[in-house]
């Protein structure tokens, strides 16, 4: 049975208010001095991007460079050497490289019903807090991630790239994008911004309700850690690319079953990866993890799409494997 359109928008707005508290400090190759400069304190929203923090952090280390006539747009983050995506939202880049624990309520309720208090919006798992990153202001690393520029124009383009896949995996086209109307389409990357949860919503309504449609596949990227790869099968035929130690997953996943019942999360998972989902209900020998959390294979992924998607309109999930 669908949830309920009241708890949907709960969970929408819990998801929403998820941040993640990060330490940035600046890279030992960029700093004038022998001493490490002083980090960078910040919370931003799980599901925002990393490249809004550019202009703040340039500001804040510009009197540490060697160099302090270079542009933010030319500084990037990394995380134990691996640079981090620009175009991967923050919840997806702590889901995968941290390794944090994803935070279980089905299984804390069951150990101790009272002692479970954490929300979505608190959900950062088990790793030491605040994420540890690195800035870099040199030796960009071009054949991993894309090159940014002054105007924004690069992460807007594949922002907007990614909405138009999703929309095409929705409905078979893009028409529904591609319809909106300027002031729609900058609404909707001014929302991204400025991190506007109603904006957004005024926007993302037209695509997720187009007139006179009805949605037919749930936009869905799985990512799998190298030990899950190297579990599936090699005979995978979905698209599939290497994204560092990462490799990502995609397959059109109907809203409904054959038999018209709803999709699960469960039985896409087992009809995607049944090696590393042998199961539609029990997650036997991996958890797929959303916004820091275990998701249930049970819920409904029709459901999941229209609360619990990216700001881009994909499921983001992560693949982590148990024991």
């Amino acid at each position: 049975m669908p949830a309920p359109s009241s708890r949907l928008t709960d969970l929408q707005r819990k998801i929403w208010n998820g941040s993640i508290p990060l330490e940035i400090r600046l890279a030992a190759s960029d700093c004038r001095t022998y001493d490490e400069s002083e980090p960078y304190l910040v919370q931003p929203p799980r599901l925002s991007y990393l490249a809004f923090l550019l202009p703040q952090l340039h500001a804040f280390f510009k009197p540490s460079l060697i160099d302090p006539e270079v542009h933010p747009h030319e500084a990037w983050l990394s995380f134990e050497g691996v640079p981090l995506k620009w175009h991967y939202p923050l919840g997806l880049l702590y889901d995968l490289f941290s390794g944090a624990e994803p935070v279980d309520f089905d299984k804390q309720r069951n150990e101790d019903p009272a002692a479970s208090q954490a929300t979505v919006e608190t959900a950062s798992g088990t790793a030491p807090l605040p994420w540890r990153l690195t800035a870099h202001f040199t030796e960009y690393p071009g054949d991993q991630l894309i090159q940014l520029d002054a105007d924004g124009r690069a992460l807007l383009d594949s922002y907007i790239n990614a909405v138009k896949e999703a929309d095409f995996i929705r409905n078979g086209n893009a028409r529904t994008v591609m319809s909106l109307s300027k002031g729609d389409s900058d609404n909707l990357w001014r929302a991204v911004q400025i991190y506007d949860l109603n904006l957004f919503k005024s926007v993302n309504s037209k695509l997720l309700d187009p007139p006179g449609m009805e949605l037919r596949h749930v936009p869905l990227k799985i990512y799998l850690p190298t030990s899950a790869s190297q579990t599936a099968s090699d005979t995978i035929t979905e698209e599939a690319k290497q994204a560092g130690h990462i490799r990502v997953v995609q397959s059109l996943v109907p809203i409904h079953l054959p038999s018209r019942q709803p999709q699960t999360l469960g039985t896409a998972l087992n009809s995607i990866l049944p090696s590393i989902f042998p199961s539609r209900r029990n997650p036997l020998l991996a958890q797929p993890v959303l916004h820091g959390v275990v998701v249930p294979l049970g819920a409904h992924l029709n459901d999941l799409g229209r609360t619990a998607s990216y700001l881009d309109g994909f499921l983001h999930v992560a693949v982590v494997m148990l024991g």
